[in-house]
């Protein structure tokens, strides 16, 4: 990636479009009632990613999310995602997302990724992908993470996914309580772990969990920053400024409106270059 020429780096962006495996419309009311919630319906392919996040010089991490053993539909390929970063390394990375449920096949296909398709991380969601951070069936991935010293993302706090959908779709939103990730962080040192999102309604224990534990960081996406909890932006200019990441949550929030409420949301300009690109760039070994 070329860093020097990029203003920022959006450490959370999904492919929620295959331009190689037909559309899987099984468990599309989801996609409906997310785009009631965010007020978005647009979904872009990847090279229409790829050509947004060059105009604007912002270096990308993509990945999808692989909940087909929950939802029972079929995930979009974590190669589709890692051929594209390959093609266009100077501006993306890849992450992969397998369901935790795969165990030690997972395991196997998070080892193949790894070492011979370049992804550089992991995402997870736990109450997409119906699994607590800490169940040992996921621990056979965990492994692969840390043993390659990779960062893994995990959602945490309330979902827009399922939200207005009859019983929340089904989805539990206490498997993205941020605490459930401490076993994770205890057995796992050297796997960096993400907290993404502003962790409503448990901000304060992701804040007290990036502060005890030195491998847990936060990223911001999924919420304007003029949204965002006070405890939070005051944690980002002080004590968690060198853990803070910017991640939009693109395509259901852009940077365009990200980053303009950003400038308005009380953070310190000194501040901002670490959260902006600085952060990320030592997280991902830039």
């Amino acid at each position: 990636m070329k860093t020097e020429d990029l203003i920022a780096i959006d450490i959370h962006t999904h492919l929620e479009v295959s331009c190689r495996n037909p559309f899987d419309n099984y468990g599309e009311e989801y996609d409906r009632a997310a785009d009631k919630y965010f007020k978005n319906a647009k979904r872009p392919t990847m090279q229409e990613t790829i050509d947004y996040y060059r105009e604007r010089k912002i270096g990308f991490v993509n990945f999808t999310v692989d909940a087909e053993s929950n939802l029972g539909r079929t995930r979009i390929t974590n190669e589709e995602i890692a051929d594209a970063a390959a093609a266009n390394p100077d501006i993306m990375i890849a992450f992969g997302s397998i369901d935790p449920h795969k165990g030690k096949m997972g395991g196997r296909e998070a080892r193949r990724l790894v070492e011979s398709h370049g992804v550089r991380g992991f995402k997870f969601h736990p109450t997409v992908q119906g699994f607590e951070p800490a169940d040992k069936m996921a621990w056979p991935i965990y492994e692969v993470i840390a043993e390659h010293k990779l960062p893994a993302i995990f959602h945490s706090g309330h979902s827009g996914i399922g939200s207005g959908m009859r019983c929340g779709g089904g989805l539990r939103l206490q498997n993205s309580n941020p605490m459930l990730l401490e076993d994770v962080a205890i057995a796992f040192p050297d796997m960096q772990i993400i907290i993404a999102h502003p962790s409503w309604p448990w901000q304060d224990e992701a804040i007290s969990l990036a502060m005890h534990k030195p491998n847990i960081w936060i990223d911001l996406s999924g919420w304007s920053p003029k949204y965002f909890p006070p405890q939070l932006v005051q944690y980002a200019n002080t004590l968690l400024k060198d853990r803070i990441l910017f991640g939009s949550d693109y395509p259901l929030i852009t940077p365009d409106k990200w980053m303009k409420d950003f400038q308005e949301a009380g953070f310190k300009q000194e501040v901002m270059p670490g959260i902006l690109k600085n952060n990320a760039m030592r997280l991902l070994g830039l």
